[in-house]
């Protein structure tokens, strides 16, 4: 039987999956890596060190799996979105790589923004110019550090390097290139208005090719190094959330996904890639060739929860305090909410100063209220989201939970009832290295389709539908919700002088 691997290139570790053709994993392996913050506010990693974790987790994930290595037939990649990989003339690293949530590139930002101005932005690449994406951080090397910047000849993503140094191929997909800055994503290519605008050689831009083409074999020196055979197709792959949306099955229309991580994403397919949100939410070229996606984020989703457990419950278990919240509070948190601003927030209101609340704390409030409201307001987070990609006219049949917001039964009836659309819970969820998995099985040419695929390797466990009485009155406390951004974003602006 014939075998894929899909490897999924995260911020804090690497995974690889191995599956079958019918999509059961035959085993898996997770190599972790350090993240480096020589400063406050910066985010960095050795892309040597992607390398290395990856040759092992490749090596390690045969041996756990004992299949025979010459049924490993193809790989494809998942990987974190928008770091810089600077690379000399003969590919090699010019300096640490910067990573998507390094926030050193306001600056850069503020002055993209002067140089091209907000409307041709977003007439070009659907996104505004945020301090996550490369293009701040490719400006902020060339103002900085200009020794380093005329030694690059190219830069890459995360993933792409990797890839690279597997195959020796230089490229950079689609999905991971609409996170630049960078790429006219109607257009599908590097964008010579915004380069010349910006004073940047459009030389720089790596070439460009979709997510499930098919860009090479590992090299004689990888394939010794991991035990798989020189023959192994390799195929592009896609950036994470691109990758996780196709690992869940979003690639229709009217298919929506929400992950809860550290960070929150709402994800919908968009065919067309003619909608205008303003840069309210991203607006990404998906890894399904020819195809889009709308995404809302919430930085602090999960990481609100944690904060939540550490300070105040670190001796439960996530589940026993997602149990008693929903057990002992009601619908609303007696009166108490909760904004998941612990480290500003992206979407809709981009406000790197913006900081969490509690409002309507009184006497009777007890610990499970609290726990409650940390639930509900990072979902009323993530429901901002829906609400902007429902505005736009395009409808939500489903949405797909992933993360930890789908481990427990009582959240995924919060989220029902808030986004007020039946959740599906996967048996198998594997996230975005399924995805890249699954365009490594279409690249083969095991499916007619990424759809086809899909419909084989998914399998959803459990359905949960919205309660229309719980509908009703969160759509009434969603409401009080949202007036909590204005009515406290100068206040946290005048706090900001006073935080360590």
């Amino acid at each position: 039987m014939e075998h894929v691997i899909g490897i999924d290139l995260g911020t804090s570790a690497v995974k690889a999956l191995l599956i079958d053709w019918t999509g059961k994993i035959k085993g898996e392996s997770t190599e972790a890596y350090p993240l480096y913050q020589p400063h406050s506010g910066y985010s960095e990693q050795n892309p040597e060190d992607w390398v290395e974790k990856t040759i092992t987790a490749l090596r390690k994930v045969l041996q756990v799996s004992n299949v025979d290595p010459s049924s490993i037939v193809g790989i494809s990649f998942s990987g974190q979105m928008h770091g810089l990989v600077l690379l000399s003339e003969n590919n090699e690293v010019v300096r640490p790589a910067i990573l998507w949530n390094d926030t050193r590139t306001t600056e850069q930002c503020r002055w993209i923004e002067e140089r091209i101005g907000n409307e041709k932005l977003l007439s070009i690449t659907k996104n505004r110019a945020l301090e996550g994406f490369t293009l701040p951080k490719l400006l902020w090397v060339k103002k900085h550090e200009p020794h380093l910047y005329k030694q690059a000849r190219t830069f890459l993503l995360p993933k792409d390097y990797v890839r690279m140094r597997l195959t020796g191929h230089v490229a950079m997909e689609y999905s991971d290139a609409a996170g630049t800055l960078l790429l006219d994503i109607r257009k599908k290519e590097w964008s010579q208005e915004i380069c010349q605008l910006l004073d940047i050689d459009i030389r720089l831009c790596p070439p460009l090719v979709e997510a499930t083409d098919y860009v090479g074999t590992l090299s004689p020196e990888i394939a010794e190094k991991t035990g798989l055979p020189t023959s192994v197709k390799v195929f592009a792959g896609g950036a994470d959330n691109a990758c996780g949306a196709i690992g869940a099955g979003i690639l229709e229309e009217g298919q929506t996904m929400c992950s809860i991580g550290t960070s929150g994403v709402v994800l919908a397919f968009e065919q067309t890639g003619e909608k205008e949100f303003e840069g309210k939410v991203h607006y990404f070229n998906h890894a399904k060739p020819d195809s889009y996606y709308i995404m809302g984020v919430t930085l602090a989703a999960g990481y609100s929860f944690d904060w939540f457990k550490r300070t105040l419950l670190n001796d439960m278990s996530f589940s026993e305090i997602v149990k008693r919240a929903y057990g002992q509070s009601s619908i609303g948190a007696n009166g108490l909410l909760f904004t998941p601003y612990l480290v500003g927030e992206r979407t809709p209101y981009a406000d790197a100063d913006i900081r969490s609340s509690f409002i309507g704390v009184d006497a009777t409030h007890t610990i499970w209220d609290f726990a409650r409201a940390v639930l509900e307001g990072i979902t009323f987070s993530l429901n901002e989201s829906v609400e902007i990609i429902r505005a736009s006219g395009k409808r939500i049949d489903t949405v797909v939970s992933i993360g930890g917001g789908a481990k427990s039964a009582e959240w995924l009836q919060i989220q029902a009832d808030i986004f007020a659309t039946p959740i599906e819970k996967l048996k198998n969820e594997q996230g975005p290295s399924m995805g890249a998995a699954m365009i490594a099985a279409y690249g083969c040419k095991w499916f007619p389709s990424l759809e086809h695929c899909a419909r084989v390797f998914k399998e959803v466990e459990q359905i949960v539908e919205p309660n229309n009485e719980a509908v009703e009155r969160y759509k009434e406390i969603f409401l009080v919700y949202k007036e909590i951004y204005t009515q406290t974003k100068e206040i946290s602006k005048k706090l900001k002088a006073f935080r360590k």
